[in-house]
């Protein structure tokens, strides 16, 4: 589970800063996960499957499969967008949202 953690971090270039802010823990602590010291809280380890939108079995190792496959029945490019927007800062995903309702808008006058 360390290499993934560091891994899914540097893939979305995360520091361990930024990390523990948004699990809510020390620096030191991520720092800890990453190099085998301490396994990561069930809080921590549902946090991080939402921030790297992976699955829990890739996150701990079980899987080499990210995602498992879509039971949903969202489109591809719809899957993409939600990663997209969830990425996305408070700020700027109401934005996002604000224009997606204008082009709806718009579509719907056409």
């Amino acid at each position: 589970m360390k290499n993934r953690i560091r891994e899914l971090r540097a893939e979305k270039n995360i520091t361990q800063l930024r990390l523990s802010l948004e699990l809510e823990v020390s620096q030191e602590t991520v720092s800890a996960y990453e190099n085998g010291k301490h396994l990561p809280s069930l809080k921590s380890l549902i946090k991080m499957t939402d921030i790297f939108h992976v699955s829990t079995d890739y996150l701990i190792g079980r899987s080499d499969v990210r995602k498992p496959s879509a039971t949903s029945p969202l489109p591809n490019e719809d899957i993409a967008l939600l990663d997209c927007f969830h990425d996305l800062d408070t700020v700027d995903k109401a934005r996002l949202v604000a224009y997606a309702q204008g082009l709806s808008d718009k579509s719907l006058k056409d």
